[in-house]
Protein backbone atom coordinates (compact mmCIF):
# COMPACT_ATOMS: atom_id res chain seq x y z
CA UNK A 1 0.00 0.00 0.00
CA UNK A 2 1.16 3.62 -0.68
CA UNK A 3 0.19 5.84 2.18
CA UNK A 4 0.27 9.46 1.87
CA UNK A 5 -1.31 12.20 3.42
CA UNK A 6 -1.64 15.67 1.54
CA UNK A 7 -1.96 19.03 3.18
CA UNK A 8 -5.37 20.29 1.54
CA UNK A 9 -6.08 17.33 -0.61
CA UNK A 10 -6.32 14.14 1.11
CA UNK A 11 -5.08 11.18 2.92
CA UNK A 12 -4.82 8.55 0.34
CA UNK A 13 -4.28 4.63 1.64
CA UNK A 14 -3.89 3.72 -2.43
CA UNK A 15 -3.80 -0.19 -2.86
CA UNK A 16 -4.66 -0.45 -6.54
CA UNK A 17 -2.86 1.21 -9.67
CA UNK A 18 -4.90 1.38 -12.69
CA UNK A 19 -3.27 1.95 -16.07
CA UNK A 20 -4.69 1.84 -19.32
CA UNK A 21 -2.71 0.20 -21.99
CA UNK A 22 -2.15 1.76 -25.58
CA UNK A 23 -1.13 5.53 -25.59
CA UNK A 24 -0.40 5.03 -21.57
CA UNK A 25 2.23 1.94 -21.07
CA UNK A 26 3.13 1.37 -24.66
CA UNK A 27 2.75 3.13 -27.77
CA UNK A 28 1.56 1.58 -31.00
CA UNK A 29 0.90 -1.47 -29.07
CA UNK A 30 4.52 -1.83 -27.63
CA UNK A 31 5.88 -1.54 -24.20
CA UNK A 32 7.96 1.85 -23.57
CA UNK A 33 10.92 1.68 -22.21
CA UNK A 34 11.94 1.77 -18.43
CA UNK A 35 8.10 0.49 -17.31
CA UNK A 36 8.68 -3.30 -17.27
CA UNK A 37 11.23 -2.04 -15.04
CA UNK A 38 9.16 0.13 -12.77
CA UNK A 39 6.05 -2.18 -12.53
CA UNK A 40 8.55 -4.58 -11.03
CA UNK A 41 9.39 -2.42 -8.54
CA UNK A 42 5.79 -0.87 -7.82
CA UNK A 43 4.27 -4.57 -7.60
CA UNK A 44 5.50 -4.91 -3.74
CA UNK A 45 3.57 -2.52 -2.65
CA UNK A 46 0.79 -1.89 -5.02
CA UNK A 47 -1.88 -4.24 -7.14
CA UNK A 48 -1.42 -3.01 -10.98
CA UNK A 49 -4.48 -3.57 -13.17
CA UNK A 50 -4.42 -3.00 -16.81
CA UNK A 51 -7.65 -2.27 -18.95
CA UNK A 52 -7.49 -2.12 -22.22
CA UNK A 53 -9.60 -2.50 -25.73
CA UNK A 54 -6.05 -3.90 -26.74
CA UNK A 55 -6.43 -1.62 -30.47
CA UNK A 56 -2.92 -3.34 -31.27
CA UNK A 57 -3.42 -7.30 -29.53
CA UNK A 58 -0.12 -7.31 -28.34
CA UNK A 59 -0.90 -6.51 -24.68
CA UNK A 60 -1.22 -9.93 -23.34
CA UNK A 61 2.30 -10.74 -25.34
CA UNK A 62 3.70 -7.59 -24.08
CA UNK A 63 2.97 -7.76 -20.49
CA UNK A 64 4.16 -11.43 -19.78
CA UNK A 65 5.76 -12.32 -17.26
CA UNK A 66 5.21 -8.92 -15.36
CA UNK A 67 3.38 -8.62 -11.94
CA UNK A 68 -0.01 -7.49 -13.21
CA UNK A 69 -3.76 -8.51 -13.80
CA UNK A 70 -4.90 -7.78 -17.56
CA UNK A 71 -8.20 -6.91 -18.43
CA UNK A 72 -9.25 -6.64 -22.07
CA UNK A 73 -12.71 -5.09 -22.73
CA UNK A 74 -14.77 -4.68 -25.83
CA UNK A 75 -14.15 -1.51 -27.57
CA UNK A 76 -17.82 -0.15 -27.10
CA UNK A 77 -18.68 1.72 -23.80
CA UNK A 78 -15.47 1.92 -22.46
CA UNK A 79 -14.91 4.86 -20.69
CA UNK A 80 -18.12 3.25 -18.85
CA UNK A 81 -16.40 -0.08 -18.25
CA UNK A 82 -13.08 1.49 -16.71
CA UNK A 83 -15.06 3.48 -14.54
CA UNK A 84 -17.43 0.42 -13.17
CA UNK A 85 -13.88 -1.31 -12.81
CA UNK A 86 -12.57 1.55 -10.71
CA UNK A 87 -15.30 1.56 -8.75
CA UNK A 88 -15.38 -2.46 -8.18
CA UNK A 89 -12.18 -1.94 -6.93
CA UNK A 90 -12.77 0.62 -4.75
CA UNK A 91 -11.95 4.11 -6.32
CA UNK A 92 -10.56 5.99 -2.90
CA UNK A 93 -7.98 3.33 -3.15
CA UNK A 94 -6.64 3.33 -6.85
CA UNK A 95 -4.56 5.39 -8.43
CA UNK A 96 -5.74 5.80 -11.85
CA UNK A 97 -3.12 6.50 -15.32
CA UNK A 98 -4.72 6.96 -18.85
CA UNK A 99 -4.03 9.41 -21.91
CA UNK A 100 -7.30 8.64 -23.86
CA UNK A 101 -11.13 9.58 -24.27
CA UNK A 102 -11.73 6.88 -23.11
CA UNK A 103 -10.15 7.13 -19.53
CA UNK A 104 -11.58 10.50 -18.10
CA UNK A 105 -13.85 8.42 -16.51
CA UNK A 106 -12.05 6.75 -14.44
CA UNK A 107 -9.33 9.31 -13.61
CA UNK A 108 -11.76 12.14 -12.34
CA UNK A 109 -13.33 8.53 -10.01
CA UNK A 110 -9.75 7.36 -8.61
CA UNK A 111 -8.43 8.54 -5.69
CA UNK A 112 -5.83 10.21 -7.96
CA UNK A 113 -6.42 10.40 -11.56
CA UNK A 114 -2.89 11.09 -13.74
CA UNK A 115 -3.47 11.64 -17.05
CA UNK A 116 -0.46 11.33 -20.15
CA UNK A 117 0.45 13.86 -23.01
CA UNK A 118 3.33 11.68 -24.59
CA UNK A 119 3.63 10.41 -28.38
CA UNK A 120 -0.28 9.17 -28.54
CA UNK A 121 -1.15 12.44 -27.34
CA UNK A 122 -3.51 13.25 -24.34
CA UNK A 123 -7.24 14.07 -24.44
CA UNK A 124 -8.08 16.93 -23.07
CA UNK A 125 -11.05 15.47 -21.89
CA UNK A 126 -9.13 13.15 -19.51
CA UNK A 127 -6.55 16.05 -18.71
CA UNK A 128 -9.36 18.15 -17.15
CA UNK A 129 -10.72 14.98 -15.25
CA UNK A 130 -7.04 14.28 -13.62
CA UNK A 131 -5.40 15.42 -10.41
CA UNK A 132 -1.54 15.11 -12.21
CA UNK A 133 -0.76 15.97 -15.76
CA UNK A 134 2.54 14.20 -16.85
CA UNK A 135 4.55 14.14 -20.16
CA UNK A 136 5.95 10.50 -19.37
CA UNK A 137 4.79 6.93 -18.39
CA UNK A 138 7.80 6.91 -16.43
CA UNK A 139 7.53 10.27 -14.54
CA UNK A 140 3.71 9.36 -13.66
CA UNK A 141 5.17 5.44 -12.16
CA UNK A 142 7.89 7.00 -10.40
CA UNK A 143 5.17 9.76 -8.71
CA UNK A 144 4.09 6.35 -6.82
CA UNK A 145 7.77 5.41 -5.83
CA UNK A 146 8.26 8.59 -4.35
CA UNK A 147 5.13 9.88 -3.11
CA UNK A 148 6.51 12.87 -1.97
CA UNK A 149 6.34 14.23 -5.47
CA UNK A 150 2.72 14.06 -4.91
CA UNK A 151 2.52 15.93 -1.99
CA UNK A 152 4.70 18.65 -3.84
CA UNK A 153 2.09 18.60 -7.05
CA UNK A 154 -0.87 18.19 -5.02
CA UNK A 155 -1.01 20.39 -1.75
CA UNK A 156 -2.55 23.16 -1.28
Amino acid sequence: MISIDIPGFNKLELTHLVSDYNGTLAVDGQLLPGVADLLNALAPVIKIHVITADTFELARSQLAGLPVELTIVPVESQAKTKLQFVNELGADTVVAIGNGRNDRKMLKAAAVGIALIQREGGSAQSIAKADVVCTSVVDALELLLNPKRLTATLRS
